[in-house]
Order: structure tokens, then C-alpha cells, then sequence
């Protein structure tokens, strides 16, 4: 066991979108890099702003909220041949995104170098050098991404290592090897590292491993047990083609098991909640069966496991749950919920202390609703009302009464939706309608117009994502569905949820507590303040 410190470099936002069926908007970007900030990650790369606008907002945001502990890092290439830093596109984007670091990837592997960008082998090494130097003069931390460096360096090694030599002469912090095919063995990878650090031994080397020999996490451990210092990966493992490193494995393995320092102690616990976190603002389902983090990690099922966890969960579990904030599950009888519930509670600012009573409360309707297909996750405002409910801290300001919506589709191909609400806002019965691009937006628009009159403060706050997952799918039309909805207001974003057969009443759920959230917090900010 030692305790060296390892440096986390997180690229869900960036390398972990390149995997099929994962996108973020700039919103999911922001409130990701929020929470990955939150777990102690040491940077954060956001994208590559030379490649897309989604990107460029991402940074804009980025540069206007202050993280307590990550930097924020731009991705981008060297530059290409024939221009010069001052002159190159992406050079100038990266520039141009005012992040305090830098992540630049040139070639390492002759034949990309020969094959795919065509040029000598000496315009390839000018390429990395006066790429880096610019950023550097730019007062850039600039991190060298070694593309494809394990299999350039079994192809020609000396190459592979002046390529590298190139990059920290230039003025790089750290050298992350990549082994971007993902073919590597584990002992290669500690060969090929010993080797590197021996050669330059006064420059941090890291590691940015990708996952399709189902060897990412071996080879990332690897690595750092042979003198690696700064590890990339992704929360989940998202990535291209087999995905990258799996960050949520990777930490814990590191830390719990090989005595690590990567993240503080008081941390480590909100492993588990970032991972569901990320998920659903994916949109795609968390794997139950995942290490450490999975639904199904700590779960035991029945006969001689279950009377052997009962007496000592050792038995059958490699470490406490608790301490990657999973939990213990006898699927027989699940025993845990609590201490859920008082850190959620405690991370949404609210205390139970005069409520010890109604937890169980909490825990049982919140096992209700997890088995109807609602999903907290990453819905904290509709887990605070819920909280709230049952507390006795919640006041209704508003009550439906009916709706209706209409959708039409007349001659000329055009879709119209329009929304009919009857809603009870202090005492009084408004009756509203509106006409909307969909019928969720008919919904908003004829929601806002009747609660406006009383709470005009509704019309700050904004719809920002919308996301509909099938739950039952063997149903076909017939399936239960859940819907997120992130609303936003001046800097500060939540989720809501709603699930039900019918699309439009679980939009209506979460749309209805969207406001209702909103509303709660700010007749809290003015009791506060008054």
C-alpha cells in the first residue's frame, strides 16, 4: 500500500459522447461538470470547441461558473501542415475557449504519421512542437495526448518516445499515453510504461486507456503501478466503439484497494449517485450489473448467501458498500434506505433532524415509486417536493382540475397543438388555453399563463431538456414511460419526473412539478431574506 497521489482527468464530456447513443447538450454538459467537480475530478474536458457549437456554449457556460476544485480543459489537435499557430483553426479555438488548460493529441504511430496525415516523420514532430509551445506562451496547462502510443511504440519504439520528448520539451505538464485501439495487454502496458518514465523520468506520464480487450481498467491499474501519476477516463465507461476506462471501477480499485490518494475521503461516497446521475442525463438505463456502482453490485439472493450476509456481509461482499455510497441489497427483504435518504436530503439543504420519524416514511414510498418506475436520480427537484410532502412542509399553490389537449394535423401538413387547463392557484379557478409547437409546449404555455397572474416570477424559469425513456418495452405502444424534465432560472438547474402509460400525464407530472419546485424554492429564498 503507498498513498501517491493520482490525478483524475474526467472526458465524459468529451471522449465518453463519441459512444454510440450518447449525447449532452450543453445544459447536461454543465450540470455534469458541476458534480464531477463536486467528487473531487482534477479536470474536466469539455469538448473540442473547433468541432461543433454545442461545444463553444459548453465553454461560454463553463467560463462563467466558478468550480471549486477541477479545471476545465479544451480538447483539440496539433495543428494541420502548411499553417502555423497563428493561423490554424483549431490552434485558435483553443485558444479562444479561455479554459485554464489544454488537451492537444498528435501522432505517435509512423504509420498514422505516413498513411493518414501524409507527412514526414520531422513535419509530425514540428507539428506537436510548436503546437505546444504556442498554448504554452498562451499561458495554457498543456496535457499531450500520445494517440495510438502503445501500438506506435511496439511499432517502432524510438519514434514513439521522441514524439514524446518533442511534447515535454515543448513545454507539456503531463504526457498521457493512449492506448486508443484498445488492444493492449496489461503486461505490455507496464513494460512500455516502465520504459517511458525511464526515459523521462522529470515529466508526469498518464494513461488514457480505451476498453475493446475488456482490459481497460487492468491496464489503467497497470499503468499507475508503474509509475503513472495522471489517469483519464469517463463515468460509466462511455466511449467509442467498447468505451474508455471506466472511471467509476477505476477510483475505487485505486484507492480502496491499492491505498491511492485520488479523491478526499468524504468523497468517495458520492460515487454511486454521480454514476445514476450521469446515466440519466444520458438518457440510457444504468447497468445494474456494473462493478462497484450497479444496482446489483451488493445484491444477494436468497438461501446460503443471504443467511451468510446476514451474519457477516464479509462473506460475500469485497468491501462495504457504503464506502462508494451503494448499498446492501437482500433481495428477499431489502434492509437499507435510510442513510440514502438523509444524504439526499442533506445534499438538497434540507434537515430532517425534527422529522427522524417520517424517514421510513420516505424510504417505503420511495421503494413504491422506484418499483412504478420513477427514478430520482437525476430528478432532485421532484425528490425534494416528495420530501417535502411527506414532512408536512409543502403547501400546494396551485391544484389541477381538468386538462385537455388537441393535437391536429390540417391540410397543408402543418401539426398544431393546443392545451385546455382548469387549475385551482390560491382559491381561485383559472380557466386557459394555449397553442403550442407540441403538446408539451401547449402544456407550459398554457400552465405559465394561468399561474402568471399570481406568481409572475414563473415566467424567469425555463424548460432546458426534456427526455422520454421507454420502461416496458415488451408492451410496445401500450408501455409505461418516464419523462425528465431540466428547467432552469439565472444559473441554477433541476430535474422533475413523471411516469405513466400515457406520455402527455407523465409530461403533464413533470412539467406540473417543475413549477412547483420552482415556486417552493423561492417562497424559501424570501423567508429567508425576510
Amino acid at each position: 500500500m503507498n498513498n501517491r497521489s493520482i490525478e483524475l482527468f474526467d472526458t465524459t464530456l468529451r471522449d465518453g459522447t463519441q459512444g454510440e447513443g450518447i449525447s449532452f447538450s450543453s445544459e447536461d454538459k454543465m450540470r455534469i461538470a458541476r458534480r464531477l467537480d463536486q467528487m473531487g475530478i482534477d479536470y474536466i474536458e469539455g469538448g473540442w470547441p473547433g468541432s461543433n457549437p454545442k461545444d463553444l456554449d459548453f465553454f461560454n457556460r463553463a467560463r462563467n461558473h466558478t468550480f471549486q476544485h477541477a479545471r476545465v480543459v479544451a480538447f483539440g489537435s496539433t495543428m494541420r501542415r502548411g499553417n502555423t499557430p497563428d493561423t490554424d483553426p483549431n490552434i485558435q479555438a483553443l485558444v479562444e475557449a479561455g479554459t485554464p488548460a489544454v488537451s492537444i493529441f498528435g501522432k505517435t504511430w509512423l504509420f498514422h504519421v505516413r498513411q493518414a496525415l501524409g507527412i514526414t516523420d520531422e513535419e509530425n514532430l514540428d507539428l506537436i512542437r510548436q503546437s505546444i509551445a504556442y498554448m504554452v506562451a498562451h499561458d495554457k496547462e498543456v496535457i499531450y495526448d500520445a494517440e495510438h502510443f502503445f501500438d506506435g511504440y511496439k511499432d517502432d519504439p524510438d519514434y514513439a518516445i521522441r514524439t514524446l520528448e518533442c511534447a515535454a520539451e515543448s513545454g507539456a505538464s503531463v504526457l498521457a499515453l493512449c492506448d486508443t485501439n484498445g488492444g493492449t495487454l496489461p503486461h505490455e502496458v507496464a513494460e512500455i510504461v516502465r520504459t517511458v518514465i525511464s526515459r523521462l523520468p522529470d515529466t508526469a506520464i498518464g494513461i488514457h486507456a480505451h476498453n475493446d480487450g475488456e482490459l481497460a481498467v487492468a491496464n489503467t491499474l497497470a499503468a499507475v503501478e508503474n509509475g503513472c501519476a495522471h489517469v483519464q477516463g469517463t463515468i460509466n465507461g462511455y466511449g467509442e466503439r467498447c468505451g474508455n476506462v471506466n472511471l467509476c471501477s477505476v477510483i475505487p480499485n485505486l484507492q480502496l484497494k491499492l491505498g491511492y490518494n485520488c479523491v478526499a475521503p468524504e468523497q468517495m461516497d458520492k460515487l454511486t449517485s454521480l454514476s445514476h446521475f450521469v446515466s440519466e442525463v444520458a438518457n440510457v438505463a444504468p447497468f445494474d450489473h456494473q462493478a462497484f456502482v450497479g444496482k446489483s453490485a451488493f445484491a444477494h439472493k436468497g438461501g446460503i448467501h443471504v443467511s451468510a450476509v446476514m451474519k457477516n456481509p464479509s462473506t460475500y461482499e469485497h468491501i462495504e458498500p457504503e464506502l462508494i455510497g451503494n448499498k446492501r441489497r437482500v433481495l428477499v427483504s431489502d434492509l437499507s434506505g435510510k442513510s440514502n435518504i438523509q444524504f439526499k436530503a442533506d445534499d438538497l439543504g434540507m434537515d430532517l433532524t425534527a422529522h427522524g420519524g417520517k424517514v421510513p416514511e420516505i424510504v417505503q414510498k420511495l421503494k413504491e415509486l422506484e418499483n412504478e418506475g420513477y427514478q430520482y436520480e437525476a430528478a432532485e427537484g421532484s425528490l425534494d417536493l416528495l420530501i417535502r410532502k411527506i414532512t408536512g412542509e409543502w403547501e400546494d399553490l396551485f391544484e389541477l382540475r381538468s386538462f385537455r389537449v388537441i393535437i391536429e394535423k390540417n391540410e397543408q401538413g402543418e401539426v398544431l397543438s393546443e392545451a385546455t387547463i382548469r387549475l385551482l392557484v390560491n382559491g381561485v379557478e383559472e380557466h386557459t388555453a394555449a397553442v403550442g409547437n407540441g403538446p408539451v409546449h401547449a402544456l407550459d404555455s398554457a400552465l405559465r399563463k394561468a399561474i402568471c397572474k399570481f406568481y409572475p416570477e414563473v415566467d424567469h424559469m425555463q424548460l432546458s431538456d426534456y427526455k422520454v425513456r421507454v420502461l416496458n418495452e415488451k408492451d410496445g405502444t401500450r408501455a409505461r414511460v418516464r419523462v425528465l424534465i431540466d428547467s432552469h432560472d439565472n444559473g441554477t438547474s433541476w430535474g422533475t419526473v413523471g411516469v405513466s402509460e400515457n406520455i402527455i400525464e407523465a409530461s403533464w407530472q413533470a412539467l406540473m412539478e417543475s413549477m412547483a419546485y420552482f415556486l417552493q424554492q423561492q417562497k424559501i429564498t424570501m423567508e429567508n431574506h425576510s
